[in-house]
């Protein structure tokens, strides 16, 4: 008898869990943009390959995804090969997902399906850094990069890893228990 009843709990915690990440998203917010605070002011001397970071959120199959878009821009501000990190289950089957809002489940911190992809951007912050100020980032995020092998919803979410990001630079942020595109615009509002 307590198998049965601790299966209907599992499915009970499982519906609970797909359930929440069903709520309506809104429609994709404009892309913002702020200089750090060492970055140098946008003139027409160097405008030409600036370094940048943008904190990004899209829309998914459930509740979305957080995660940083980094590189270098050219003169008319388009991306120069840019690099995507975020923390994800490594899998694209669903099951881990699912697993990993009780358990930990490995992960992946590199592009996931959809990031670069302008239809599914949900919110943006794009913050513009001086040469130091990128180096000291990026370095940040390859260490990140390096030591996080496990994804699990409630704490080591993809918010919590971008937050980390933020607050290595300096910035305040909102708690990892928002849905991304909340995640990315409070982000924003609490240093801008």
């Amino acid at each position: 008898m307590a198998l049965g009843r601790s299966r209907w709990w599992l499915v009970a915690v499982l519906a609970v869990a797909a359930t929440s990440c069903q709520t309506e998203d809104k429609a994709p917010l404009p892309r913002y943009t702020s200089n750090g605070p060492g970055a140098p002011a946008a003139t027409a001397d160097n405008k030409a390959n600036r370094h940048f970071i943008e904190f990004r959120s899209r829309y998914a199959l459930t509740y979305g995804h957080t995660y940083v878009v980094f590189g270098t821009l050219d003169a008319k501000g388009n991306m120069i090969n840019p690099e995507v990190a975020g923390l994800a289950p490594a899998s694209p089957d669903a099951a881990p997902y699912v697993i990993g809002h009780i358990i930990p489940v490995p992960a992946t911190t590199g592009a996931t399906d959809g990031d670069l992809e302008e239809q599914y951007r949900s919110a943006s912050w794009r913050v513009m850094l001086s040469d130091s100020e990128y180096n000291d980032v990026v370095a940040f995020i390859r260490k990140q990069q390096a030591t996080s092998h496990f994804w699990q919803a409630t704490v080591d979410n993809c918010n919590n890893w971008v937050g980390q990001i933020a607050a290595h630079m300096g910035y305040k942020t909102p708690a990892i228990w928002l849905r991304p595109q909340q995640f990315i615009t409070n982000l924003r509002e609490m240093n801008t």
